[in-house]
């Protein structure tokens, strides 16, 4: 589980707003709250740049990440993240506090491995990947980085569900119900082959217009 720990500055009443998000921007610091953990939210800024940079690495979204603020650390985990539409930097920040003891809901990100070997792909097939991140729940020290799903063995015209997932011990996935568990997350297709009767016409066709 990697650690990334960034500085923040705590903010009073009237250093909220629209208004005073702007200001707050102006001076290097992104707008962001803290709730959870049987405490009151708390509003602050964290540093710009050292926010920019966390973002930069996928692992950041499934990590403990510990937020230095006037001299005390908080262990948080990031739930949602505001980015300018247009520009994509960052707006405002989300995290939730979490509990030594006390298990957690996470989002994190599937990760296939064996495409390349695999029994579909060395036959010609093409894998398509419908799940990117999945929804599980354990201990914080035990939260992984990325949830492998692994297709070495998938041919084409198989699928992999949410249930087929092996996951690390003592993580289990969160789900709404047992049909949840049908839910597909990559499937082995098979290739599109245009036929030579296709590719005539087509070419005809191209043939035709250009002539008119």
């Amino acid at each position: 589980m990697s650690q990334f720990t960034l500085n923040g500055v705590a903010r009073s009443q009237d250093q909220q707003g629209k208004g005073a998000s702007r200001r707050l921007r102006k001076e290097n610091l992104i707008p962001a709250i803290i709730y959870g953990g049987n405490e009151e939210p708390v509003s602050i800024g964290v540093k710009t740049n050292e926010l920019v940079k966390a973002l930069s690495n996928d692992a950041f979204f499934s990590s403990v990440i510990a937020i230095s603020i006037d001299g005390t650390e908080q262990e948080v985990i990031i739930k949602a993240l505001q980015r300018h539409p247009a520009k994509g930097f960052p707006l405002h920040v989300d995290f939730q506090r979490i509990v030594r003891g006390q298990t957690m809901n996470f989002n994190v990100p599937v990760q296939i491995i064996n495409e390349e070997t695999s029994v579909g792909k060395k036959a010609g097939g093409v894998l398509t990947t419908l799940v990117t991140d999945i929804e599980i729940n354990c201990l914080p020290r035990n939260l992984p980085e990325s949830i492998e799903v692994d297709v070495a063995n998938l041919a084409i015209g198989d699928s992999i569900n949410l249930g087929d997932i092996k996951l690390p011990k003592e993580v289990t996935l969160v789900t709404a119900d047992s049909e949840d568990l049908n839910r597909t997350i990559a499937t082995m297709q098979a290739p599109t082959v245009e036929t030579e009767t296709e590719a005539s016409e087509e070419a005809s066709e191209t043939a035709e217009a250009s002539e008119e």
